[in-house]
């Protein structure tokens, strides 16, 4: 849903799923977007994680899979996403996450886009990642802002839904949420004030001392704090 959730997930998955090619497009990259797009097309195979910014006008042969990990905030932008796939008379499949709260979203688009859809069964044996993304922004302060800033500007996002009847911000789980995009502590942000959040276990490191594996940003971080004391 937003370009901090591309930047935070693609990351993500560049470290864990090594053996395929994995590109990431959103909508404030505009002059590398062009390239990006030519070099993906060009792939036998691989995974493009993207905001909406690729919903529509565009055509990439073969995408076998549409995954929707956001559900999108217009009911014709989840058309457009499927689209996608099986063009031009090819096969192909889509799939939206929805939360059990969330599921009067599928009458809502059956209705308002003709567009049916069948339930799929979880996944069984799912290995658990968050741990290794855990460990990832522990090792990297990039990595550690890159999601703070994915889970802040999601639920931002989401409070923003065309949908508010279905999608209510005020029933989120924000430590499932938080649990969900690894985070190593609760950001600070308007829509969390005043709540606490006895599910979720913050790391007992102090998240100021996590340093940034580029040298240079990591100079230039010491340099400010250094200006601040």
């Amino acid at each position: 849903s937003t370009c901090a959730c591309v930047e935070y997930y693609g990351k993500a998955l560049e470290s864990l799923i090594k053996q395929v090619k994995i590109m990431s497009i959103h909508g404030k990259m505009k002059h590398k977007r062009n390239k990006i797009f030519t070099e993906f097309r060009k792939l036998p195979g691989g995974i493009l994680v993207c905001t909406d910014v690729m919903a529509r006008g565009i055509d990439i042969p073969e995408v076998h899979w549409v995954l929707q990990y956001d559900p999108p905030s217009s009911a014709s932008a989840f058309v457009h996403r499927c689209g996608r796939t099986a063009r031009i008379g090819n096969v192909g499949s889509a799939l939206v996450f929805l939360l059990p709260m969330e599921e009067s979203y599928i009458n809502f688009l059956s209705i308002n886009q003709k567009c049916p859809m069948q339930e799929m069964k979880p996944q069984t044996n799912v290995l658990d990642l968050l741990p290794k993304l855990k460990s990832m922004a522990l090792a990297d302060r990039a990595v550690f802002e890159k999601g703070m800033k994915a889970f802040v500007s999601y639920v931002q996002a989401y409070a923003k839904h065309e949908c508010n009847l279905i999608f209510r911000i005020k029933d989120l789980d924000f430590a499932s949420l938080a649990k969900g995009f690894a985070l190593l502590k609760m950001p600070k942000m308007p829509e969390l004030r005043g709540k606490c959040f006895p599910d979720f276990t913050p790391v007992t490191v102090n998240t100021d001392s996590i340093s940034f594996k580029d040298k240079n940003r990591e100079k230039q971080r010491q340099k400010q704090l250094e200006q601040q004391r």
